[in-house]
């Protein structure tokens, strides 16, 4: 067994650290924090999230053990103990935002539960929204060999389950634990999908590594978009104080049956036309009609004609 001889000097670390926090706190006017954790975890969201994936998807990320006949006593028994799990972080998350102007613990948890209860119903729409998206993969990407390979193995499908996820408590207006949710999916996968954004129906991305869709986007149906696409926001609208503007219109919008390749950047809020083919690496910043063709040389002819 190792002998403990090392002097870490802890009491001093500790005592240090507890001033930091104790300057934040006092700086950020936190100074009367309760006790108890305010904010939700991180933890308990990623098990929530996994264990609702595994009900919308029994038989694909459900348990290994798992049987057909005894599939809807597994989704029951998984939706409650996630949805009461889901519950908890919601009163977290409301007394949080609340804390300035405290409301009573009973109010919190009925508009809890109030809101748990309408995420849980759109469950099944939400099933079959990510259908048409599990689907989209499995048709747009010709090395995939079955729609079970796509649900287990692509990154970009379970990026935009968490996303289905997010967005309905985002709409809900727990986006604490929606951002939560879509930043688990950004650490697993490496694609950055914001719960504000507006995804219709059939949405594919293809390899995914690199992505970024901010939170205004919209996106219209049968989109396919590939890794290092970064749909974001060409400038920041700030106040006279110079403190920047919340929630302003600043992604792109994005028609039906859009294909953007591998290092496209679009910027700011401008719309690309249905049908669309974005090339790879090129940077677009104003609208275009739909069926518009861009690549590289295509906006090197433009340039080169305005001269």
């Amino acid at each position: 067994m190792m002998k403990r001889d090392h002097d870490w000097q802890l009491d001093g670390i500790v005592k240090q650290l507890h001033e930091a926090r104790s300057e934040w706190r006092s700086a950020q006017g936190r100074t009367h924090e309760p006790g108890d954790r305010e904010l939700p975890s991180r933890t308990v969201m990623k098990g929530i999230i996994e264990a609702l994936a595994g009900a919308l998807f029994p038989m694909r990320l459900g348990p290994a053990d798992l049987r057909k006949a005894n599939e809807d006593f597994y989704v029951g028994h998984t939706l409650d103990l996630a949805l009461n799990a889901l519950l908890q972080q919601a009163v977290l998350e409301l007394r949080h935002a609340n804390r300035k102007q405290p409301v009573q613990h009973e109010e919190l948890v009925q508009q809890a539960r109030d809101t748990v209860r309408r995420f849980a119903a759109a469950l099944p729409c939400l099933r079959r929204l990510l259908d048409t998206d599990v689907m989209a993969a499995y048709h747009g990407d010709p090395a995939a060999k079955s729609v079970d390979e796509v649900l287990l193995c692509y990154p970009g499908v379970m990026a935009v389950i968490h996303h289905r996820l997010a967005h309905l408590l985002y709409r809900e207006g727990l986006t604490l634990l929606a951002r939560i949710i879509s930043e688990l999916a950004h650490s697993d996968t490496g694609i950055d999908i914001h719960p504000g954004a507006q995804i219709g129906p059939s949405f594919f991305i293809d390899h995914g590594t690199g992505v970024v869709i901010g939170e205004t986007a919209v996106i219209g149906e049968r989109v396919r978009i590939y890794q290092a696409v970064t749909l974001g926001a060409k400038r920041f609208e700030s106040d006279d104080q110079g403190k920047l503007l919340k929630g302003q219109p600043r992604h792109p919008i994005v028609e039906d049956d859009v294909v953007i390749y591998a290092g496209a950047t679009i910027l700011g809020r401008i719309t690309i036309g249905a049908g669309s083919i974005i090339g790879g690496n090129v940077w677009v910043t104003r609208s275009l009609p739909p069926g518009s063709n861009v690549s590289q040389a295509s906006l090197k002819n433009q340039s080169a004609s305005t001269q």
